[in-house]
């Protein structure tokens, strides 16, 4: 997420509106400026984990406040508790307000150009009295930079194309997008003579929602040949920055990426290190340094200066008294401490998917025939398949009339008839939510069918208190199994609704509904914030792709993604289950 930069004011937040995002934004801003006023790292890496505990907060910060539960927030301890207080309370923050007199709030525009930090920033300002970003390009321009410690014409010109590359970049990308491209850079890497072994990194291997810049990591026995070839691609438009064991470029299409290199014997700690999170990667290093340890990406070295290498990362993390810990956990959300504590699940895994229950056919806005769907279902190992087309309210995707859903379930049948034993077809519907929180067909309608998914496709900009009624009064029809990418969003542009997730995920828990992960890389939604609480408060999931297409059906692996990072196991995803166990489910849902 984008930081705040000097255009952002304190006294344009109204006391009112200031939510969590408010509050997290100005403690990513005080993290920023305290780096560049010089602050140890620990206490602006500190200020990051209060910034992404309360955007992960999945209660509003005035409620967790006023039920005095503020050090129940991650990283808030006495002295973050008393500034979240004073924010509040007040609207305003003098800690903020002292700060940002000692240090130019327009520096932090600098901080958006690629390879420039704070340390950088800081240097500007204090040696040559740059402020903003304008007189940064200026000076690069003027060939003013270059005199100054640590810089020279190199740097300048680096200064100065990361400016012309914030016009450039692309935004964030999609998760199938990044794979793709990163996929690509694997397959060639790998072929590089010399590497034994390539994996992705960063962001991408910990199967983050979007992706920015793209972080590989290799084993090579000599590392140059292969960064020489690196930079040389004939896709690099520019060459951000070159070493021995890292590099960086950007593509023709603004797209980043950072090339690390280690010796075979060294990539378990290499590719523990480039993986992250940076907070997790903290937390493990002070574990590092109880025992006595130095742990960085060449391996861990003891009081002694003797080393130990890593060839792989399950050495890393047991050398540390740790079991393995799965890249989608590494965001420091207790998973070393549960780690400790023998407490990790076992992760859910794409093998252990059976049904794909949210589909769509020619019916509706899909592209291929219920029999078309059904065959590929099986062909992919799958063993339930719902055909779930649009409700006739929803017009612009072709929804079915009351009539015309009795129709398609002749169609149904003779597709079951074509699969025998080896697919269960289900028959359902996606029907709209209301406005006002009614269905698109009657009650006795909805008990016809097999399975039906309630899901939200307008009026998705109502108020907050409009919006999470309207859903739980669907979550409250007793015919409603499961509720479909329940916040609506769709990425990157498109933000959910705006909904009291509390008392949503408490319905759902009450009336027993399930809550969808629609895997298509689009939607992601639920987030994997909800998707973990849902899972604490047993409410099942369902990882769906929405398939509008027997291609799509292949997108179910995003929504794992977003189910290992909300620390599911296969028991609770209703998509490892049987279709008896499913209608068996249903059937006591109704009783």
């Amino acid at each position: 997420m984008p930081r705040n930069t000097g255009q952002f004011a304190l006294n344009e937040l109204q006391l009112s509106g200031m939510n969590n995002q408010d509050l997290a934004d100005l403690f990513d801003r005080m993290a920023d400026l305290l780096a560049i006023k010089g602050e140890v790292i620990y206490i602006t890496l500190a200020y990051r984990r209060v910034a992404e505990s309360l955007r992960d907060l999945p209660e509003d910060i005035h409620t967790v406040q006023r039920e005095g539960r503020l050090r129940q927030i991650p990283g808030v301890g006495k002295e973050v508790e008393k500034k979240i207080e004073e924010l509040l309370s007040t609207g305003k923050l003098a800690f903020l307000e002292r700060l940002e007199q000692e240090v130019p709030v327009s520096l932090l525009d600098l901080l958006q150009v690629p390879d420039v930090g704070p340390k950088k920033v800081a240097l500007f300002w204090k040696q040559a009295n740059i402020n903003t970003l304008p007189e940064l390009e200026q000076a690069a321009r003027e060939g003013r930079l270059r005199a100054l410690p640590g810089m020279g014409e190199k740097s300048e010109a680096r200064v100065l194309a990361g400016i012309e590359a914030m016009q450039r970049r692309s935004r964030r990308m999609l998760l199938n997008t990044a794979w793709s491209l990163g996929e690509s850079w694997l397959e060639w890497l790998r072929a590089q003579p010399g590497v034994s072994r390539a994996e992705a990194a960063g962001s991408l291997r910990r199967w983050k929602t979007t992706i920015g810049d793209i972080d590989l990591v290799a084993a090579a026995s000599a590392a140059a040949p292969v960064m020489e070839a690196f930079i040389q691609h004939p896709d690099v438009f520019r060459v951000a920055s070159q070493g021995e064991n890292k590099s960086s470029v950007e593509l023709k299409g603004g797209v980043h990426i950072q090339l690390w290199i280690q010796s075979p014997d060294r990539f378990g700690s290499l590719l523990q290190y480039a993986t992250g999170s940076k907070e997790h990667n903290v937390h493990l290093r002070e574990l590092a340094l109880k025992q006595g340890l130095s742990l960085s990406e060449r391996g861990l070295v003891n009081a002694e200066g003797r080393e130990q290498l890593a060839a792989t990362e399950e050495e890393i993390y047991a050398a540390l008294g740790l079991p393995y810990i799965a890249p989608e956990l590494r965001e420091e959300r207790g998973e070393i401490q549960a780690a400790l504590e023998g407490r990790l699940p076992r992760l859910l895994e794409p093998g252990d998917l059976q049904a794909e229950l949210h589909a769509h056919t020619l019916w509706s806005d899909g592209r291929n025939t219920v029999e078309e769907m059904a065959k590929a279902a099986r062909q992919r190992g799958l063993k339930t398949l719902a055909i779930t087309d649009h409700s006739v309210g929803l017009g612009i995707a072709g929804g079915l009339t009351v009539e015309e859903l009795h129709q398609q379930r002749v169609d149904i049948q003779a597709a079951q008839r074509e699969m025998g034993d080896a697919l269960h077809l289900l028959h359902g519907t996606e029907v709209d939510i209301r406005a006002d929180g009614s269905l698109d067909y009657p009650d006795e309608v909805l008990a016809e069918l097999d399975i039906v998914i309630a899901s939200m496709h307008s009026a998705l900009r109502q108020p907050k208190e409009a919006a999470t009624e309207r859903l739980i009064r669907a979550i409250s029809n007793p015919h409603v199994d499961m509720i479909g990418h329940p916040s609506g969003r769709l990425l990157p542009n498109r933000e959910g609704m705006d909904l009291d997730w509390v008392a949503v995920l408490e319905a759902a828990r009450q009336h027993g509904v399930a809550l969808e992960i629609n895997a298509n890389p689009n939607r992601l939604d639920l987030d994997e914030v909800y998707a973990r609480r849902a899972v604490e408060m047993g409410i099942p999931l369902s990882i769906n792709t929405d398939a509008h297409s027997t291609e799509q059906l292949d997108q179910s692996i995003y929504g794992v993604s977003v189910a290992r990072r909300a620390w599911a196991s296969a028991e609770q995803v209703m998509s490892t289950w049987t279709t008896e166990r499913f209608l068996a489910w249903k059937n006591r849902r109704q009783e």
